[in-house]
């Protein structure tokens, strides 16, 4: 490489020498996605979660885990028709929280669409990260209410680790033989997003040839729902359900909430290439930042946002130029629309009016900890197919959220840089850019 000025020029740009030899050695690994895996509101696996995104369906309606009539909110993004014995045998299932059985189930169905066999001989070579905002919130409410009614001895034995966020992640090692690197993340609504950006890293790193990441979320109850209720984030839209999330529209009234899980497969190119796996895209920049301003809003001139967007360009050695489609975390509410807006055109400048945009929230609800994963996905169908889904209920755009969401109706668009935005309470943000795999991009 030529040196210009103390530093060196490459398909990168001009970086110190210090700054480019660190960028490359994290970058000895590249990291392609060779499967993925969903369970959502509008589809119980990836092509038709993919169908009714790409249609505009909603999965919004009134909630049936239990009677929400005692609350301002009573509608939320549930997942219908999901059977944890299809995937688990029933002695587990029963020990299991709900979280947990969609994350055992997309660890199934992801390995299954990779194509990957776990052996002896591999098993610590393939690890799990699976992002949770919440754990099971659900059954500590359930134990909770076993306690005060019969006494603490009578809740269930296997409570504990039922509650727990890591088991996610740790029960699926434990059913499916995955030895290598474990961890859980826990950033709120960031948790599926930096999930996978972390385990983009240990890649990268070399401490794995192959892990399984994303997210998994399952709190619908009454004590989740009074939480965000007596905060006033969700939406009230109680009659009309399906139009309740309404990302960046002037009429929005807060966010449903939502259950779903969503894991990829992430291998290093090397082995993917080795046993002949389908690559679907590759994983090319991760960007994570804090706001370090409040526990639940976002701060206002989107600076930790747009920092988080622009550690992922200049880790995929892109220019803003060079995305074409952003899937927006986008949750329905006033002010983390307009933060993301803000941020979107801090980071992308004039080319924010041009680049398209889409929320995926605004046909889930919002599924907190597993929204990164689900959402990650979506922008990899969009690079499959070169369709770009809807924003639906866009029908008054707020004036001051004047981008280009690509309002209601699916859009046709070649896509081969596709960026994913997930923020949570705390100010923790994730951004990931995948873009088309090819074997060389000089």
């Amino acid at each position: 490489m030529a040196s210009t000025t103390g530093g060196a020029t490459s398909r990168h740009g001009t970086m110190p020498d210090s700054e480019l030899a660190t960028y490359e050695m994290r970058r000895r690994h590249r990291v392609v996605v060779t499967g993925v895996a969903a369970i959502t509101p509008i589809g119980l696996n990836v092509e038709d979660y993919w169908k009714n995104l790409r249609a505009g369906v909603s999965g919004c309606d009134r909630i049936t885990q239990f009677d929400p009539s005692a609350y301002p909110t009573r509608i939320a993004g549930e997942v219908k028709g999901f059977k944890a014995t299809d995937f688990i045998e029933p002695k587990e299932a029963r020990r299991m929280s709900r979280f947990e059985q969609f994350a055992i189930a997309c660890t199934k169905m992801v390995i299954d669409n990779s194509g990957l066999r776990i052996t002896e001989d591999n098993c610590f070579d393939v690890g799990v990260v699976v992002g949770s905002g919440i754990g099971s919130l659900t059954t500590s409410e359930r134990e909770c209410r076993v306690m005060l009614d019969k006494g603490g001895m009578r809740i269930n034995p296997f409570f504990l680790p039922m509650m727990l966020p890591n088991m996610g992640s740790a029960q699926a090692a434990r059913l499916f033989g995955l030895k290598g690197p474990n961890a859980t993340v826990v950033t709120a609504c960031a948790s599926g997003g930096h999930a996978i950006g972390e385990a983009v890293e240990v890649i990268r790193r070399g401490a794995a040839k192959v892990m399984i990441a994303g997210g998994s979320e399952a709190s619908i109850c009454e004590l989740g729902m009074a939480a965000f209720c007596v905060i006033k984030a969700l939406s009230q839209r109680n009659d009309d359900p399906q139009r309740a999330s309404r990302p960046f529209d002037k009429n929005r009234d807060g966010f449903v909430p939502a259950e779903a899980a969503g894991l990829l497969v992430l291998e290093s190119l090397e082995h993917a290439l080795q046993r002949g796996a389908n690559i679907l895209a590759e994983v090319v920049g991760y960007g994570s930042s804090c706001d370090a301003y409040h526990v639940v809003a976002p701060e206002p001139e989107a600076v930790g946002i747009s920092a988080a967007m622009r550690m992922a360009l200049r880790d995929a050695g892109l220019e803003p130029k060079d995305v074409d489609y952003i899937n927006a975390h986008a949750t329905s509410t006033e002010i983390g629309d307009l933060s993301e807006t803000v941020g979107i055109k801090k980071v992308f400048g004039e080319y924010a009016f041009k680049v398209p945009i889409s929320a995926t929230k605004s046909m889930t609800g919002h599924s907190i900890g597993a929204a990164g994963g689900i959402e990650l996905i979506a922008a990899i169908m969009t690079i499959r197919d070169n369709v770009i889904h809807p924003t639906i209920n866009l029908e008054e755009p707020d004036p001051e959220c004047d981008l280009d969401y690509v309002p209601n109706v699916c859009r046709e668009a070649k896509v081969n840089v596709a960026m994913s935005n997930s923020f949570g309470f705390g100010g923790q943000n994730a951004s990931l850019i995948v873009r088309r795999y090819k074997p060389s991009y000089a």
